[in-house]
């Protein structure tokens, strides 16, 4: 199968670009080509990141229907495989060529004016489908550009990309989570698949010895949504003895920082900038406890599971997907929302007591285990086979040589592993499912 991978950068940024170059690594593994057609490169390991797939396309600032249409001319692929494009002609482009779309849903960039599906001055999660709300009051219309000035965000614009990625022939998203924002947004519930790919267990991977350092550790963009500066005001709190080591760069950093200095953590947190994703392992393997502190609604949160596959219990607000991989209490700890006070008190709890932290590091190891690369794109593969059997009977596509049983997930009985309730199945969680023999 000749799949084009679409993606507004090349290399490593965040959750998204993680994603990507799993399952590009997997598919490649298993015999599809791959192309990309991006627009920037994020200086991070690029060359490693970009190595599966054969072509590579860059689009230019403007005029790129030319360079989609020479890329779908000389790749000729038999899927596109769209994630985060801003550019809505890029997009309307490839849905009007005879090449089926599947669109990976890694945000809310497709239904959220901000983006980031909350309150900017309040931090409250929105609840809201878009609609005039969104430009009054809550004002979306006005956003920040990169260079920190101010941009006008389109109304009508974030409409046409909602109309554009409904005419997608699937959606796959990382949680029930998203997949109910889409369906409130308009999307059919019967064309959404819950699919989030983490890195498998292997004989490589080391598991810590429960941290003995009372070391807390955060990994992630710093950036407003990810609540780092909410984190310090926790660990502000935390009566026990403690080092925090923050992984990470971005816009909210050089704030965080002059906020330590005024909650006097200069001593107890340090910030370490960017982190090649290859070298995370040594400090998953000294670190005693993982946090999460997001205030914005996360798709999924893979940044959790990833700390959990060391064993480490994670402690973390209850925001978006979060609350269905993390259980309150047998993983970690699932706060309520910006409740600092519980949140420091759960990891003085951890740090104090190291047969708890153990206990709950055994029970986050177990539930990771449940997610298996392989298993999640072996149902990506179904998803694009059904997609692409649908395009064929429509006499819309060339015949695609399939390999294995070219039927649909539901046809075969295959589910993705993700911990959330999955439509048409009995509304039991898929992780508790899956410890059933």
């Amino acid at each position: 199968m000749k799949l084009l991978f679409v993606h507004n950068y090349l290399g490593e940024f965040g959750g998204a670009e993680s994603n990507i170059h799993l399952a590009a690594t997997e598919l490649i593994g298993r015999g599809h080509a791959l192309a990309l057609l991006y627009i920037q490169g994020t200086g991070r390991d690029e060359q490693n990141w970009g190595a599966n797939f054969t072509k590579h396309f860059c689009l230019g600032g403007w005029g790129n229907l030319p360079l989609v249409r020479l890329a779908l001319e000389e790749f000729k692929p038999d899927l596109i495989y769209l994630h985060n494009m801003p550019d809505l002609d890029v997009i309307g482009a490839l849905l009007d060529s005879a090449v089926p779309v599947v669109r990976m849903v890694h945000d809310h960039s497709i239904y959220c004016m901000r983006t980031y599906k909350y309150n900017y001055f309040t931090r409250r999660i929105c609840t809201r489908p878009l609609s005039l709300y969104c430009v009054f009051p809550c004002m979306a219309s006005v956003g920040r550009s990169p260079n920190s000035g101010l941009r006008w965000v389109s109304y009508r614009a974030k409409q046409r990309e909602l109309l554009l990625n409904r005419r997608c022939a699937r959606l796959m998203v990382y949680s029930d989570y998203l997949r109910h924002e889409l369906v409130a947004n308009g999307f059919p519930v019967e064309k959404i698949e819950c699919c989030a790919p983490i890195r498998r267990l292997d004989d490589k991977v080391r598991i810590g010895s429960c941290g003995n350092q009372n070391l807390i550790l955060f990994a992630g963009q710093v950036i407003r949504g990810k609540g780092v500066d909410v984190l310090l005001e926790c660990l502000a709190k935390v009566k026990s003895d403690f080092r925090c080591i923050i992984l990470g760069d971005g816009n909210h950093r050089a704030h965080c920082e002059r906020l330590r200095a005024k909650l006097r953590l200069d001593g107890q947190v340090q910030f370490y900038g960017y982190v090649p994703p290859g070298k995370l392992e040594e400090f998953y393997l000294q670190a005693s406890v993982f946090v999460m502190s997001s205030l914005w609604p996360e798709p999924f949160g893979m940044a959790g599971p990833e700390a959990m596959r060391y064993g480490l219990p994670v402690v973390a607000f209850d925001a978006g997907g979060i609350k269905e991989w993390l259980k309150d209490g047998e993983n970690g700890y699932l706060v309520p929302w910006k409740n600092t006070d519980l949140f420091a008190a759960r990891l003085d709890a951890l740090l104090r007591d190291n047969e708890l932290r153990c206990k709950l590091g055994r029970w986050a190891l177990e539930t990771v285990k449940r997610y298996d690369s392989r298993w999640q794109v072996d149902y990506l593969e179904c998803v694009f086979r059904s997609v692409l059997r649908e395009a064929q009977s429509l006499g819309r596509l060339r015949t695609v040589e399939m390999q294995d049983s070219p039927v649909s997930p539901h046809e075969k009985g295959l589910t993705a592993p993700l911990p959330g309730k999955s439509q048409g199945h009995s509304g039991e969680p898929a992780y508790r499912r899956s410890l059933k023999p």
